[in-house]
């Protein structure tokens, strides 16, 4: 079942018009949110960060999306899908309604909610998991790249050719060639016990899993900087990971020659798991 605007419907039947300004301009933002243990984990950060794309893209907030308005929407998605499963992946998606061309004709919207099962009732990673630098293309430096917007065709493009090549995902540099972030999520290195991570003005996404780590990190007494990270850096460091609200962490196996160990990444997963078990948003 797929929630459009309120209305509960079949899927996959169809529910937009050619003119949706989503699929012409990927005029849209959206939250990917883990459904697991009976609620939404860090759904007050997704929350939050969904408004603040929707003040940036100038989208006309209605009164009604409060935090426990969207949540039940959610919700209602879960519940009403033919088959059961302890976890669920939901994509909430925010669209501008229809009209225009580049400038809208209405800065009202609509939305999405859809709900995918997924198999682990709990974060989980694979034990290899191997990685190479995208180059083609770079991320650009500023807020738009900071939001969760429609707007991937980079993380398109990067995620093809890294499955071509036979690596599960891609680092991703901008233009001063500063590493920001993995194709699906953030990145972080742990060296000599030290956590480091870029700088939101490197241009990564702001994550939401990054935030927990960032919580937990300090809760674990690590320390954790958010500093400027180069391609070479990544030789001499102990362990890297990967975040993502899906996924939660993936220790990296191996970049290049360089292979790592993964200590710490699985004290930070175990500290995850243990926080969403009972509920607490970190």
């Amino acid at each position: 079942m797929i929630n459009h605007n309120g209305e509960l419907k079949a899927a996959p039947s169809p529910t937009f018009s050619v003119q949706n300004r989503g699929f012409l301009f990927g005029d849209a933002v959206f939250e990917t949110i883990r459904f697991g243990q009976g609620h939404l984990h860090f759904w007050e950060d997704h929350y939050f960060r969904l408004m603040a794309a929707m003040r940036v893209f100038r989208m006309k907030i209605p009164m009604d999306f409060t935090p426990e308005f969207l949540e039940h929407e959610c919700l209602r998605v879960i519940e009403a899908q033919p088959s059961i499963a302890q976890s669920w992946r939901i994509r909430l998606t925010i669209f501008r309604n229809e009209g225009g061309v580049y400038l809208p004709t209405s800065n009202e919207v609509g939305y999405t909610i859809e709900a995918k099962k997924l198999t682990d009732e709990f974060y989980t990673s694979k034990k290899e998991y191997n990685v190479e630098l995208f180059k083609d293309y770079y991320v650009q430096k500023g807020m738009l790249s900071n939001l969760k917007s429609a707007n991937r065709a980079l993380n398109v493009i990067g995620s093809i050719f890294m499955s071509e090549q036979g690596y599960d995902n891609g680092i991703l540099v901008n233009d001063e060639k500063e590493v920001v972030e993995f194709l699906n999520g953030n990145l972080f290195v742990v060296v000599d016990g030290l956590l480091r991570t870029p700088q939101l003005s490197s241009g990564c996404l702001d994550g939401v899993m990054r935030k927990q780590i960032i919580r937990i990190s300090k809760k674990l007494g690590i320390t954790c900087v958010e500093e400027k990270i180069s391609p070479f850096d990544l030789h001499q460091v102990q362990e890297i990971f990967m975040t993502n609200s899906i996924v939660g962490i993936q220790p990296i196996s191996s970049f290049r020659r360089t292979k790592y160990h993964n200590t710490t990444t699985l004290n930070i997963q175990q500290a995850l798991n243990k926080g969403v078990s009972l509920g607490q948003d970190l």
